[in-house]
């Protein structure tokens, strides 16, 4: 608390400017279902727009970087949070397929202005000492608005479908004012000097040259882990809608239980699971329960049933995640910078293939995105186990070193 109260609430303000874009990423889960049915348009079209997203964050996402850097973080979080705010309301008063891709694009412009300018100005305003804890505010409240977004969007859908991104409209043009008027700008620090001698490289150049790298297979599992949760969540509401004719809400209740339940995992539990089973046995056996729990939402009806397969996919999901990443810094000793920009890039790719691969599937036979996430899961599982005794060999020479 202290690390507010120092910065005059400059934290808090970021925190709740993060939490809205990310609590609007999540509100179209539940509701897709029903523009799907108003808009006549059909699975693969639902996936390219949950894919059109993350395509322009990754794209946009260096240069807001550089821009935050030139012409100050308050700028770009304001510019951000318009951007936001004006892609939630086309999104809401959209009438054709058109203007929807028009307002998802726009919300993965305004996720990549926000998203680097609060991330350095988090590290701006804390020492060595408090970054950490204020990273993790940031990142408490990145989660917590995933969390949330479907939830939040399922219960005002009641109200009209259309109300949820009106709501967050608002909302954000009134953090954009609030941030306008009470953040202060921050001092941006000198660039910390390169690692290990590595020049700036273009993202594509990074990718290109991954692959030599020794964490290179935990990156393809990164990759592997979106894909297969994207895929999932892309159409889970269009599956039960169309299966169970389940309504918003129900949809909203189901996600907004499983992701809370990974989440209590996560801030309890996961550090002693970790440590008593060690990152490459979490892994391998995350990956096959949420391959297998994945496979079995085809073949439960009850909705106990699908509400207990869903907790257990996400809880697979939400324990993989951080221990992937804790494999990752190991292997990456003193390259974290740039191990965690690689991370970021192979989560957004597998965040675009997901979706057009699950959108169109879903137009051939609604099962087969399920069939094909949960095949590409249990492969990986497979992959994992083959590169745990590389991890071990790697980690050991990097240890000698």
């Amino acid at each position: 608390m202290s690390l507010l109260l120092r910065n005059n609430g400059a934290i808090l303000l970021l925190m709740f400017n993060i939490f809205l874009v990310f609590t609007g990423i999540g509100l179209v889960i539940p509701i897709m279902p029903t523009y799907m049915t108003e808009l006549n348009i059909n699975g693969s079209t639902v996936g390219m727009l949950v894919a059109a997203f993350s395509l322009t964050q990754l794209l946009f996402s260096p240069l807001a970087g550089r821009l935050s850097d030139s012409v100050g973080r308050k700028k770009i979080i304001i510019s951000g949070m318009i951007v936001f705010a004006l892609s939630e309301w086309l999104f809401g008063a959209a009438s054709t397929p058109t203007l929807l891709f028009a307002a998802r694009m726009l919300g993965g412009i305004g996720a990549a202005l926000i998203m680097p300018a609060i991330m350095a100005y988090t590290a701006d305003v804390t020492s060595n000492e408090e970054r950490a804890r204020g990273m993790g505010f940031i990142n408490a409240a990145i989660t917590t608005g995933f969390i949330i977004g479907p939830g939040i969007g399922g219960f005002i859908a009641e109200f009209g479908i259309r109300v949820p991104f009106y709501a967050a409209a608002v909302a954000g043009g009134i953090a954009a004012l609030v941030t306008l008027i009470l953040l202060p700008e921050s001092s941006a620090k000198q660039e910390a000097p390169t690692v290990l001698g590595r020049k700036k490289e273009s993202l594509f150049l990074q990718l290109a040259r991954s692959f030599r790298e020794p964490y290179f297979l935990s990156l393809v599992i990164v990759f592997v882990l979106s894909f297969g949760l994207a895929n999932y969540e892309t159409v889970f509401g269009l599956f039960v809608d169309h299966k169970f004719g389940f309504t918003p809400k129900d949809i909203a209740m189901i996600i907004t239980f499983g992701s809370i339940a990974g989440a209590v995992v996560q801030a309890t539990i996961f550090g002693w699971i970790l440590n008593r089973f060690g990152e490459k046995r979490v892994i391998t056996l995350s990956l096959l329960t949420a391959g297998i729990c994945i496979l079995l939402t085809l073949f439960v009806h009850k909705y106990w049933l699908i509400f207990l397969v869903t907790f257990l996919v996400f809880l697979s999901i939400d324990i993989l995640r951080p221990a992937i990443g804790t494999q990752m810094s190991k292997l990456a000793k003193d390259q974290q910078g740039y191990v965690a920009g690689l991370n970021s890039a192979y989560t957004s790719l597998g965040n675009i293939a997901g979706p057009l691969v699950a959108g169109y599937l879903f137009d051939l036979d609604i099962n087969y995105p399920y069939i094909a996430a949960s095949i590409v899961l249990i492969l990986c599982f497979f992959l994992a186990m083959r590169a745990g005794r590389a991890w071990s060999a790697t980690e050991a020479v990097m240890n000698e070193r």
